[in-house]
């Protein structure tokens, strides 16, 4: 009888009995996803934010009172079952002003964002692409616009838009825009220099479609990081904008209205002036804590820098 001989196992093979089983290939965004999953305080950052969006969805379910309800015979009470965060000098409930807040401060970060993207998105993609005197015509527009202080040209703004909520969101995306647009162009001028640029114009590929379909998206891990360190500066801002009193008009609850009211009588009730503050530093902390989860994500060379120093 022949003898038949053994097949030679090939080196490093592993004998599963069910044959080679072919992985899913890694996808840069699955890559960063998983980086991401892995820092620890990014994902606490982003548990805080979303706790926190979902208390904004819900808002009338979670809030106790009305918030603006004023109760002239509950005035300066502390803490208790009936007023969680206990209640201000015009008698109103802190907690729901509280609930009721936080959909003010992430409307203003997120369609501040909204707006800061649509002006600086175009503006520094146009700049970056075209080139030549057309990059610094509107590079020296961004100068101008970069040289007035921000405080200052938002006041002009509100006097000019007027003291609406909405126009408060414009206001500072207005005056915002420009570090998203100087972004964006310093990652199109390196980017359009790469090979697949020109091929995509001796293909025909119209130039709208190149900034689109092929610069645009390759861009997309700052503009991600940038929006997220955006979204905490704007709260802050309106904070800030309100507690000066050209922000959001009483009695709409704002966190930076609630620390402007409650400041008068910090030492009678602190505690008025006290969850509001607590509330925007840790808003703001957790997104700060997720734009640098993000930042190493995206681009993990900066993260083995970092380990490095």
């Amino acid at each position: 009888m022949q003898r038949r001989e053994a097949a030679t196992p090939v080196a490093g093979a592993r004998d599963t009995g069910v044959g080679e089983i072919s992985r899913p290939p890694h996808t840069f965004w699955g890559d960063a996803l998983r980086r991401l999953l892995r820092n620890r305080l990014a994902v606490a950052g982003l548990v805080v934010v979303g706790l926190l969006v979902i208390v904004a969805i819900f808002a009338p379910l979670i809030a106790s009172n009305d918030p603006i309800f004023q109760d002239y015979s509950a005035t300066q009470e502390t803490p208790s079952l009936h007023h969680l965060f206990g209640t201000d000098t015009l008698g109103r409930d802190v907690f729901s002003r509280m609930v009721y807040g936080a959909r003010i401060s992430l409307s203003v970060g997120i369609f501040t964002q909204l707006i800061i993207l649509g002006i600086g998105i175009p503006v520094g993609l146009v700049a970056a692409f075209a080139g030549g005197r057309t990059d610094n015509f509107i590079m020296r527009g961004v100068d101008i616009v970069y040289a007035f202080p921000d405080l200052l040209l938002i006041v002009l703004l509100r006097a000019l838009l007027g003291g609406g909520l909405y126009m408060l969101f414009l206001a500072i995306g207005l005056v915002s825009w420009v570090n998203i647009a100087r972004l964006i162009r310093g990652q199109i001028l390196s980017i359009k220099e790469q090979e697949f640029v020109p091929a995509a114009r001796a293909s025909g590929v119209s130039n709208g479609h190149i900034m689109l379909a092929h610069l645009l998206p390759n861009a997309l891990g700052p503009i991600i990081v940038s929006v997220a360190f955006g979204i905490p500066r704007a709260i802050f801002q309106e904070a800030a904008l309100s507690f000066i009193g050209i922000g959001v008009k009483p009695p709409t609850p704002s966190w930076g209205v609630m620390i402007y009211d409650g400041y008068q009588s910090i030492f009678a009730i602190p505690y008025a002036v006290l969850f509001p503050a607590i509330a925007i530093a840790l808003l703001m902390l957790a997104f700060t804590f997720l734009g640098d989860g993000l930042r190493d994500a995206l681009d993990p060379r900066m993260a083995e820098e970092a380990r490095r120093i």
